[in-house]
């Protein structure tokens, strides 16, 4: 696999992983912001933590290493542990966490590459929060918040042991605590978002959706586990 692609991979897995954690208001004493956003970021964590399966529209945009690319697709989750993004631009790309594995793979591609959850689960990422495993601010230091259009909050944060990797993560969100909007920008510049719509919470998801099997002929091979 060539570097580009092995770069595009693990970036494209990152944001996979790193996808959940931020929330705010208008400009205030830092106390009273603290306040705010730390009520804002309870009603995240209550609207998802209430939830025990959700199916959502999504976009996501990357730009970074001199290339850019926009995709699209559906994502289901499935509580304890499953999540599932299936792409139709571009058609046959999948990322799936089976509660055991991460599995990833596009259509073409001469190998899967597979992760243990746990290990790509040691990421502080919007993955563990949408599915309801952790409270936002265990996740996220130096949290603002403002007010963003249409009614709606941003909540700015570091990820907790990304300090290497992610520069900040900024969230925007419903006055009710739902993500529609995530945006992470990496330490070199890179800057991959996501936006997401058509929330459908606690729609029936059979445990089977989760079940990914390789293509005939194609070897799966263990990825490295972020550093």
């Amino acid at each position: 696999m060539s570097l580009g692609k092995q770069l595009r991979r693990g970036r494209w897995i990152l944001a996979a992983a790193l996808l959940i954690t931020c929330l705010c208001a208008r400009e205030r004493p830092a106390f009273a912001q603290s306040l705010a956003a730390h009520d804002l970021a309870q009603r995240i964590d209550r609207h998802y933590n209430q939830l025990h399966s959700l199916r959502a529209g999504f976009s996501e945009s990357y730009e970074g290493l001199g290339m850019r690319r926009t995709e699209s697709g559906t994502l289901l989750l499935l509580k304890p542990g499953r999540m599932k993004w299936v792409y139709s631009q571009p058609a046959g790309k999948l990322f799936l966490l089976d509660g055991k594995y991460a599995w990833s793979y596009a259509r073409g591609d001469s190998q899967v590459q597979r992760i243990p959850a746990k290990e790509l689960d040691d990421l502080r990422s919007p993955l563990r929060f949408l599915l309801g495993h952790t409270q936002l601010e265990r996740e996220l230091s130096n949290l603002t918040m403002s007010m963003a259009a249409n009614g709606r909050f941003t909540l700015v944060g570091q990820p907790k042991g990304q300090e290497k990797r992610v520069r900040r993560l900024k969230l925007t969100v419903t006055a009710d605590g739902a993500i529609t909007g995530m945006e992470i920008e990496e330490a070199d510049g890179a800057l991959t978002r996501f936006t997401f719509t058509g929330e459908q919470p606690n729609v029936a998801v059979p445990a089977e959706t989760f079940h990914f099997t390789p293509p005939a002929g194609v070897p799966v091979v263990n990825a490295l586990p972020p550093v």
